[in-house]
């Protein structure tokens, strides 16, 4: 199964199981949260522990906004997404890219390896390395594990209230181990959804990192044989857009455009030999403006 619709499978699975919950230890498991805190503030998580957190918010996701119905579409993205993530620095991850139906226009990347970008953004865009350098910004972002330094900082810490849930109580009482990996799908899962569900993960990230993920994700597209100036395109397109509120989300969750080229315009100077890589125009419009 995809695991876009394996995220919305999970969400429909984990709703059926709190709707079934009865009585539970709440002392016990609070003091469990506890321990999970203070195990976040003093370690990273686990790849494992990462990708359930990722697919809890893919789900949270996946139940405000729907992929979108166009199946060589989503073939095409996610064919040139993992083909991006092999010359990445985490190519093991489980790396999943996807699209949703709307008219929105942003992209986000997920602990663990799932990236979404937003129909709107897509059709906006004019060649395979555009889209290139958009998903390679996103997986720099999980590269890096940006979202999940600002999660932690901020969020993992307050999971004690959080965990008053019999099953995740239950999965502790079971056996020994580090409260991080007893938790497991439990409230790692949940916690994700709750991030969305609160807006958290639709705030912006630091601009440093921002300015990170652009030259990582220039890195990344240029390795894949891609032209480097694919992301700047994408950029300037969104700096002239005069769009509607449909371009109203990734200005709210990104530094401005013009910000973020002239940053780039810093390091491209580094990658102006592989120039000349293809930016593959006629294969992204067969693909995705039939």
């Amino acid at each position: 199964m995809n695991r876009m619709l394996l995220c919305a499978a999970l969400l429909a699975a984990s709703l059926a199981a709190h709707a079934q919950l009865g009585g539970f230890d709440i002392g016990k498991a609070l003091d469990i949260g506890r321990k999970m805190a203070d195990a976040a503030k003093t370690q990273n998580l686990s790849q494992e522990e990462e990708v359930d957190l990722g697919d809890g918010i893919c789900a949270g996701f996946l139940g405000a906004a729907k992929l979108h119905p166009d199946a060589n579409m989503q073939r095409y993205v996610n064919r040139v997404g993992k083909w991006l993530a092999l010359h990445s620095d985490r190519p093991d991850l489980p790396w999943t890219f996807g699209v949703i139906d709307t008219e929105t226009i942003n992209a986000f990347a997920m602990p663990g390896g799932n990236v979404i970008i937003s129909s709107g953004l897509l059709k906006r865009l004019s060649s395979e390395s555009e889209l290139a350098g958009v998903l390679s910004h996103e997986i720099a972002h999980v590269v890096k594990r940006h979202q999940l330094s600002a999660i932690q900082s901020s969020q993992l810490t307050d999971i004690a209230g959080d965990v008053g849930k019999e099953y995740a109580a239950n999965r502790v009482a079971r056996g020994g181990g580090s409260a991080l990996t007893q938790m497991g799908k439990g409230v790692l899962f949940d916690k994700g959804i709750d991030l969305v569900k609160n807006g958290f993960f639709l705030r912006p990230l630091d601009r440093s990192m921002e300015y990170e993920a652009d030259q990582l994700g220039v890195v990344i597209a240029t390795r894949s044989g891609y032209d480097p100036y694919g992301l700047v395109a994408a950029l300037q397109m969104l700096a002239q857009y005069k769009g509607g509120g449909d371009a109203a989300s990734v200005f709210s969750t990104h530094p401005p455009a013009t910000d973020r080229i002239a940053e780039l315009e810093k390091f491209l100077p580094t990658v102006d030999r592989y120039a000349s890589q293809p930016q593959l125009e006629g294969r992204f419009h067969q693909m995705v403006k039939q």
